[in-house]
């Protein structure tokens, strides 16, 4: 059994990317997820190349040392948290996260901000008001319902965050919405 790690991927589209490659490959034992594939084996050093060759020419990165990885799980925990899930958490984040990761949130707190220079909790905001500007192009909730869904305590507080980050009101940002989006990656 195998484990790479692999960074930028971070949607369903990317997932069903990696998998085409790798049945490309002959590989059809993989288990992928966001940022992670499973394999029954290791790969030899031939087809390691050319599959790490290939994920860069599709934007994507292995990664090969143990701080990345964990920089990595902790963002995909985020994504797929936001993204993803329909339940809101139920734990704090550092709580969450020091579960999921089984390991002290101080210590993932300082090694995500030394290697990302931001902190986690601002990764997070920063993940939540895209997934707010996602909700408001659909025009499909209202502003009440969206804050909801993504666990704020009030709109008011959405609100407030949103022009923060955004330097927009979501009710501005709604009218001139579509072009506003940043890739998750690039968050």
């Amino acid at each position: 059994m195998a484990t790479l790690f692999v960074k930028n991927m971070v949607c369903n589209r990317c997932i069903l990317v990696v998998e085409n490659e790798l049945q490309a490959m002959g590989i059809d034992d993989a288990k992928v997820s966001l940022g992670e594939i499973t394999l029954d084996q290791e790969l030899d050093a031939t087809q390691l190349s050319n599959f790490t060759t290939k994920l860069e020419t599709l934007g994507f990165e292995l990664i090969d040392n143990q701080k990345s990885r964990t920089i990595e799980q902790i963002k995909n925990l985020i994504i797929q948290q936001i993204h993803h899930q329909k339940e809101p958490l139920q734990l704090n984040l550092s709580d969450w996260l020091s579960q999921e990761l089984q390991q002290d949130y101080n210590s993932l707190s300082h090694l995500f901000s030394e290697i990302e220079g931001t902190t986690i909790e601002k990764y997070y905001i920063a993940q939540r008001i895209e997934k707010v500007k996602e909700l408001l192009v659909y025009d499909e909730l209202t502003l009440s319902e969206i804050a909801d869904q993504l666990n704020y305590s009030s709109v008011s507080y959405l609100s407030n965050q949103f022009k923060k980050i955004t330097g927009l009101t979501p009710s501005h940002f709604k009218q001139i919405g579509k072009n506003k989006r940043t890739p998750l990656d690039q968050v």
